[in-house]
C-alpha cells in the first residue's frame, strides 16, 4: 500500500480526509496511483463509496476487509492480478467493477458477498467462475464480457435475482441448464462464442427473457426458432421493442435485431 498521489481532488490531505469522512465518497479515479492509498483503509467504517478507476494499482491489500461499510469498489481499468480472499468480508458491498484488469480467477469468497447487485469484469483473463457465485442471491447484473470462459457455472442458475448476464467474447461452448431456473432473467448477450446450442426449456421457463443475442455462434436461427416457448419468447421480445419505440429510443438501422445470425 501508500499514499495518495499528490493533491488529487484538490485541497490540502486534511481537508480531502475530512470531505471524505463526512460524505463517504472517496473519488480517486485518474489520480496516477500505484499502491492501494493508506488513508482510505484507515478511514475504515467511514468509507461507503471508493472509485479507483484508471490507476496502475497491481495489488489490493487484505486490510480491504476493514471497510465493512462499503456498499461500492470502482476499480476498474488498473492492474491487478488477484483478489484476496478478504474481500468477503465486505459484507455491505452492493456494486463490484473490476473491468480492465488483469484477474484469471476470483476467490470462492466472491460467495461471502451476500448483499452483491453488480458484478461486472469484462476485459480480465478469466477462465473460469467460482461455483461459489451461486450464493450471490441478490445479484442483478453479471458482467463477463471479453475474457476467456469456456464455461458458466451451474451454481449460477441458483442467482435468483439475475437480470442481465453479459458473457460476450469469450470461448463458451455450451449453457447450463440450470439458467432455465431464472425467473427475473431479461437480457442473456453470449455473443461471438462457441454456443452450438442452449437449453431446451430457455425460451419457456425464462419467462421474463426479452433479449438473446447469440450472434457469431455456430447456433442456426432455424434452430433457435424450432425451441420450445420460441413463439411466447418473440411476443415478449417485440413488446419490448415497440416500448421503445413509443419511447422515441434510438434503434439501429437494422432494425428489430432477432439475435441470432441466419
Amino acid at each position: 500500500m501508500g499514499c495518495c498521489a499528490s493533491n488529487p481532488g484538490g485541497g490540502s490531505k486534511a481537508s480531502r480526509v475530512k470531505r471524505w469522512r463526512s460524505t463517504g465518497i472517496i473519488g480517486l479515479r485518474d489520480s496516477k496511483l500505484k499502491t492501494f492509498p493508506d488513508v482510505v483503509i484507515d478511514m475504515e467504517r467511514a468509507v461507503r463509496t471508493l472509485d479507483l478507476t484508471h490507476n496502475k494499482i497491481s495489488d489490493v491489500p487484505g486490510e480491504i476487509s476493514k471497510l465493512i461499510n462499503m456498499q461500492r469498489l470502482l476499480i476498474a481499468d488498473n492492474l491487478i492480478e488477484r483478489l484476496p480472499g478478504n474481500l468477503g468480508k465486505l459484507q455491505s458491498l452492493k456494486v463490484l467493477m473490476l473491468d480492465g484488469n488483469r484477474i484469471s480467477c476470483l476467490p470462492d469468497e466472491l460467495g461471502q458477498l451476500i448483499r452483491l447487485e453488480q458484478l461486472s469484469i469484462s476485459r480480465n483473463m478469466l477462465i473460469y467462475l467460482p461455483d461459489t457465485i451461486g450464493s450471490l442471491r441478490n445479484l442483478v447484473l453479471l458482467n463477463v464480457s471479453n475474457n476467456r470462459l469456456k464455461s458458466l457455472p451451474e451454481s449460477l442458475g441458483s442467482c435468483a435475482s439475475l437480470e442481465e448476464i453479459q458473457a460476450n467474447d469469450n470461448v463458451v461452448e455450451e449453457l447450463p441448464e440450470s439458467l432455465c431456473n431464472l425467473m427475473q432473467l431479461k437480457s442473456l448477450c453470449l455473443d461471438d462464442n462457441q454456443v452450438k446450442q442452449i437449453p431446451d426449456g430457455l425460451l419457456r421457463d425464462c419467462k421474463s427473457l426479452q433479449n438473446l443475442s447469440l450472434h457469431n455462434n455456430p447456433i442456426s436461427m432455424d434452430e433457435f426458432q424450432l425451441m420450445e416457448g420460441y413463439e411466447e419468447f418473440e411476443e415478449r421480445r417485440k413488446k419490448k421493442f415497440d416500448k421503445q419505440i413509443d419511447s422515441n429510443v434510438m434503434i439501429s438501422s437494422k432494425g428489430l435485431d432477432v439475435g441470432v445470425d441466419k
